[in-house]
């Protein structure tokens, strides 16, 4: 008897979620596996929704309040349902959505998507079944800002200023921030940790499950 060409199942995610500048780009790319960039469902700038920084009139890029987080998940079960989907493009120095396009995960049964606000949709990832893992890559407060302050200004993502203001910030709230993270189910770990867990969630082998919401 011929044995006809197996059909893949649906695809699942890894929710990949850290402070900014905590390597998250940098673990994906390592990976091999297809990558949907979760900034890139960031609010435009001009939205009236967008929350503000106490006592500031900077805008919160670091508040879940500046994504739609409505948009990210349609793009995830798309990609998970039918392996493509069409993704917008997004200029961050200019907070602004500058066009969309298609991205396709080639028949992988998983992929990553990425971004610090990953962990605001684990659970619904969860309940929907296309979560494979959920990770909060840390680097420790100062080598983050470091990082971040280096790439942003290489990058000229927002002003100086704002740069500075915003790193001293989320140094100092670097912890909570993690906190939050593992609370809404994302498994803290360095990059070597995350590498692995990767490698073990796209060859099928047994992963520690990603706990439930505190």
């Amino acid at each position: 008897m011929s044995s006809q060409p197996s059909t893949p199942g649906p695809a699942r995610v890894v929710l990949l979620c850290g402070p900014s500048g905590s390597g998250k780009s940098l673990v994906a790319a390592h990976s091999g596996l297809p990558v949907l960039r979760l900034d890139d469902f960031y609010k435009e700038g001009d939205d009236p929704t967008l929350p503000l920084v106490a006592g500031s009139s900077d805008i919160d890029w670091d508040h879940p309040g500046s994504w739609d987080a409505d948009a990210a998940l349609a793009a995830i079960t798309e990609l998970c349902a039918k392996g493509r989907t069409t993704v917008p493009v997004y200029d961050i120095s200019l907070s602004a959505r500058t066009g969309e396009e298609a991205l396709a995960i080639d028949r992988s049964p998983i992929f990553i998507a990425e971004g610090i606000f990953a962990a605001e949709i684990v659970e619904r990832c969860r309940e929907l079944g296309v979560l494979a893992d959920a990770l909060c890559l840390s680097r420790g407060p100062f080598t983050t800002f470091r990082r971040r302050f280096v790439r942003d200004l290489k990058e000229g993502r927002k002003s100086v200023p704002f740069l500075l203001r915003r790193g001293v910030r989320l140094m100092r709230t670097e912890r909570s921030i993690i906190a939050r993270q593992t609370a809404l189910g994302a498994y803290a770990c360095d990059r070597d940790e995350a590498l692995a867990r990767l490698a073990a969630a796209t060859t099928g082998r047994h992963i520690p499950p990603v706990s439930t919401s505190a």
